[in-house]
């Protein structure tokens, strides 16, 4: 391989990467008992710490808790046997637009909104099986059974 291959090779490896960085919309912030994120296939460890991407699933187990917070300061709370899908996600920190769109499928959330929704209240949405939510305010609760 030349010089110059692999120097092409170097910086598509660090595109790549910062692709992937640029790609975590969120982090879990505190995590307890079984919690996974379901991605790609792959079902991975819902630890404190762990980033999160558009079309991560996050599941509880029924001893299980966690607190994510979004990259626009959203603050979302999960119970027990909670299934969360973080359906779309698109946040301009400069401007405060973008969207987000998640579903509850089961569970309980708790949800402080950001700065997306502050900015356009429009901007956020959150279904679940049976109804959709358009996040007005700054706080709100749901259970889906």
């Amino acid at each position: 391989m030349s010089r110059m291959a692999k120097a092409l090779c170097v910086v598509a490896g660090a595109i790549a990467c910062a692709a992937v960085q640029a790609a975590d919309i969120g982090q879990v912030k505190v995590s307890r008992g079984h919690v996974t994120i379901d991605r790609a296939g792959q079902s991975l460890p819902g630890e404190t710490g762990a980033r999160l991407q558009t079309a991560d699933v996050v599941r509880t187990g029924s001893d299980g808790a966690v607190g994510i917070t979004m990259t626009d300061n959203s603050l979302l709370s999960a119970g027990p046997n909670s299934v969360l899908a973080l359906d779309r996600y698109d946040f301009d920190s400069t401007t405060n637009q973008g969207r987000f769109d998640a579903s509850l499928r089961r569970g309980t959330l708790a949800v402080v909104s950001g700065r997306l929704a502050k900015q356009s209240p429009d901007a956020m949405t959150l279904s679940t099986p049976s109804a959709i939510l358009g996040v007005r305010g700054t706080e709100f609760v749901i259970s889906v059974q």
